[in-house]
């Protein structure tokens, strides 16, 4: 059941997927059904909504505000009928969380046992997608928050807290690299890498270094997860990246000593790892439910200090009582 009016559900679609067409297709109406709505709304308002192209339609400045404005309210009306359907009132506890998969290997995980130790009443469902969609899907309201890895301005999206995460090479116990505090660039492709795929943040930093400095690479392996570049480091095949808060909260700042996954961890030393922030983000004006607003003040607790031990969830009220709201100006 939507709440949000006819034309504005035509609108979202268009704007989402840049063609009349295809929103008739996703929605299963007429194209001409959402000709007439559109150009009602843009009629109503007063300015135009759209930039016609000849291969499809991108919205303008004012569509731009009208968009958020309309991605917001259908984000809330949703809330609100899963609210009235099973009862439970503004106090909706189950919360939906976009992350990178460097979140998800640690941080986004025990923030959430922490938190359902004090509310063990709170479901969480946790989605790990690619840093744009995990964007994505906080900007139209598919998600609650978002913990995930950018670089450059964030325009659609409200960033709760951004850090500068520090890159480092993973090596085996007993390599030749594993006493040094930091490596340059060109000491690390010296050695034979595992790399992500092209697209991630960290790589396309990684290939702006290299181009920078005029190396030369061949990556020994490449790969878009995490676990088999650890497995490869310590079999013996070479050394990899990574710049991901929880791995680095377990090696690179410890002792000198091997990390539970097996490894040391060294800082790889180069200004353009500085362009790559972790963002916990959300979406701008919405109202949160509580159990959302709270697990999100939780995550952005946990940037600044990237504390070792398991996160402790802020004193919050137990199941039954009022809500605590924060505004979007906080």
């Amino acid at each position: 059941m939507q709440l949000v009016p006819v034309s504005l559900t035509y609108f979202l679609e268009v704007a989402r997927t840049g063609s009349i067409s295809e929103a008739a297709q996703t929605l299963n109406v007429a194209p001409s059904a959402i000709s007439r709505q559109i150009a009602k709304l843009e009629s109503g308002i007063g300015v135009p909504l759209f930039v016609r192209h000849p291969r499809g339609m991108t919205v303008t400045d004012e569509g731009s505000r009208l968009l958020a404005h309309a991605r917001r309210s259908e984000a809330e009306s949703a809330s609100l009928v899963d609210e009235l359907r099973t009862g439970r009132g503004a106090d909706v506890r189950s919360v939906t969380v976009a992350c990178s998969e460097g979140f998800a290997r640690r941080v986004v995980p025990r923030a959430m046992a922490a938190f359902r130790r004090e509310h063990p009443d709170v479901t969480f469902r946790l989605d790990i997608v690619d840093r744009q969609e995990a964007t994505r899907r906080v900007a139209e309201g598919i998600a609650d928050v978002a913990a995930t890895y950018t670089m450059g301005p964030q325009h659609d999206v409200r960033v709760e807290r951004a850090v500068v995460i520090p890159v480092a090479a993973i090596v085996p116990p007993g390599h030749e690299l594993a006493g040094r505090e930091r490596i340059t660039l060109a000491e690390l492709c010296a050695y034979p890498l595992a790399l992500g795929t092209a697209g991630t943040s960290q790589r396309e930093l990684f290939d702006i270094g290299v181009q920078l400095e005029g190396l030369t690479v061949r990556p020994a392996l490449v790969c878009d997860a995490l676990t088999p570049q650890y497995e490869f480091v310590r079999s013996g095949g070479g050394i990899a990246l990574v710049g991901d808060l929880g791995d680095l909260d377990e090696g690179a700042e410890g002792d000198g000593g091997p990390s539970p996954e097996g490894v040391t961890y060294v800082r790889v030393d180069h200004p353009v790892f500085r362009q790559r922030e972790a963002q916990i983000q959300t979406m701008p004006g919405r109202r949160l439910p509580w159990a959302a607003s709270q697990f999100t003040e939780l995550l952005v607790s946990l940037l600044p200090g990237r504390p070792r031990q398991h996160p402790a969830a802020p004193a919050m009220p137990r199941s039954g009582q009022g809500p605590s709201p924060r505004s979007d100006g906080t």
